[in-house]
């Protein structure tokens, strides 16, 4: 029972690894783009704090700051893979403040006009976010070998290879 055990091991760890490739390209090309994003708002962060009062966030002068480092951080992170679930989290709430704030036409047409929605500009950012904060970085990540190195000796690769 056992040797069929690990050969169902090794099938399961091996089959990872083209979503491993999948996630890894998603997360080096939108990482790229969102750091691109936050670098270019961190150069007109008055142009950002105008758009921000435009719009009614509240705080603009401090969210555009924040807005700005967090897409520039996320980004490199995603592109890492490092605290790639927990970045994710805190960028699919921007995201969705994002929208909120605005999109809010687009936000509330989720149902009703999915082409609006996904026609917004924070939808694929929100999109990938998703994607890493449901399935991981992969096994490309700096996430998967600092977990590879700190699991203790005798478990399964293929239990946390996701991640």
């Amino acid at each position: 029972m056992r040797p069929l055990l690990r050969a169902y091991d090794r099938l399961v760890s091996y089959a990872l690894y083209p979503q491993s490739a999948f996630l890894l390209l998603i997360r080096l090309y939108w990482g790229i783009q969102l750091a691109q994003s936050g670098w270019g708002k961190l150069h007109n962060l008055d142009r950002v704090t105008g758009y921000f009062q435009s719009i009614n966030v509240p705080m603009p002068g401090p969210t555009a700051h924040m807005v700005s480092a967090l897409e520039l951080i996320g980004g490199i992170l995603w592109c890492l893979g490092l605290f790639s679930r927990p970045i994710s989290a805190v960028l699919t709430v921007n995201l969705i403040a994002a929208y909120w704030f605005g999109d809010h036409e687009a936000f509330l047409a989720f149902f009703s006009d999915p082409d609006k929605f996904t026609a917004a500009a924070p939808f694929q950012f929100l999109f990938v976010a998703l994607i890493v904060l449901l399935f991981g970085p992969g096994l490309v990540s700096l996430d998967a070998l600092i977990r590879k190195l700190v699991a203790p000796r005798g478990s399964s690769p293929s239990a946390s290879s996701a991640d």
